[in-house]
């Protein structure tokens, strides 16, 4: 499951995840969120989070995923992602250099810091 979480600025687009990740999750939470973050703001920001519960993601999310990030690939500022998921870590650090925006990971003991860092 995806949340949207709430005290970000319009520009920063922020979710957590939980227990087991879908492709309906991805098409009912975060695409329509982007899309809408993207007709008011060129440039936008994610702050993307596994919760302690989070139990995977389903290939078709992995798909959803990388289709959001590369059908928008020079709208995206920054990114904060907030795991002690080492494969997750991982992925991010392997395939960073394919988003054009500045890319951080956090350990969850860091979302705070995470969360100070995507706003500024």
């Amino acid at each position: 499951m995806i949340e949207t979480l709430a005290d970000f600025p319009d520009s920063v687009l922020a979710f957590v995840c939980h227990g087991q990740v879908t492709k309906q999750d991805y098409e009912s939470v975060l695409t329509p969120a982007v899309e809408r973050a993207l007709q008011n703001h060129y440039k936008v920001r994610l702050y993307y989070e596994t919760a302690p519960d989070f139990a995977g993601i389903d290939p078709g999310a992995i798909w959803e995923d990388t289709k959001v990030g590369l059908g928008h690939l020079a709208r995206w500022e920054k990114f904060a992602v907030v795991t002690d998921v080492e494969w997750i870590r991982h992925t991010i650090r392997l395939f960073s250099f394919l988003m054009p925006g500045e890319m951080r990971i956090f350990s969850t003991d860091e979302a705070a810091q995470a969360r100070e860092w995507i706003v500024q």
